[in-house]
């Protein structure tokens, strides 16, 4: 009797000890996973594929300018369940002499440079901040000129995880109207249309394409 009751004890005291490990063991894990910051996330960003580009508008008419910043920097990415759960969060900084509109005088960019950004505050770069939320709509955080504002981005998926969201940026939401008018100045003739007003529209377009790896 006293032999069968040792037994019992002893399994008893095993089972404790290997539940205790598991639980030790488990504990460890999910530790060292956040030391790590891993998510079981199975999208990811790739960030050599995100393009950022915008559209400026010139005289009475509307006429649309066309350009794009060929670098991005890119910063404090994770993982995500969802292709958008996997921006959330993204910060970006956007160099400015990366400015490119594809003019053939080679006179635009540095008017753009010189005449734009010149005369704002802090334009180096161009930063945000990539934000979803829980209903699925998406909005960037912008600063410029040394103020940040937001803008609600609309979304499309081009192709399988390829994205291309869409925003307006209202200047005067940064108080650039002063660059606006500083540009305007120095193209005076360029943006004038058939009716002689010269006119530089303080609403600009701005397009993101992304493209979101699936482990």
């Amino acid at each position: 009797m006293k032999k069968i009751a040792f037994l019992c004890l002893a399994i008893a005291l095993s089972t404790t000890y290997s539940c205790k490990q598991e639980k030790e063991k488990s504990v460890t894990t999910e530790t060292e996973n956040q030391e790590n910051n891993t998510t079981t996330g199975k999208f990811s960003l790739v960030k050599e594929a995100t393009k950022v580009s915008f559209t400026a508008y010139k005289t009475t008419d509307k006429v649309p300018v066309g350009g794009e910043f060929k670098k991005i920097e890119i910063t404090n990415t994770t993982t995500g369940d969802t292709p958008l759960a996997a921006l959330n969060g993204t910060t970006f900084k956007i160099p400015v002499n990366s400015l490119y509109t594809n003019d053939a005088t080679e006179t635009r960019d540095p008017k753009i440079l010189g005449f734009f950004f010149g005369v704002m505050k802090n334009t180096e770069f161009i930063s945000g901040t990539f934000n979803v939320y829980e209903d699925g709509k998406c909005s960037i955080d912008v600063t410029l000129n040394g103020k940040t504002a937001n803008i609600f981005l609309t979304q499309e998926m081009t192709s399988e995880n390829h994205y291309t969201f869409k925003g307006v940026m209202n200047l005067e939401n940064w108080d650039a109207l002063n660059a606006i008018a500083s540009i305007n100045k120095a193209c005076e003739v360029l943006h004038t249309g058939a009716d002689g007003v010269s006119k530089t529209w303080s609403e600009v377009a701005v397009e993101a394409q992304v493209v979101l790896e699936e482990k």
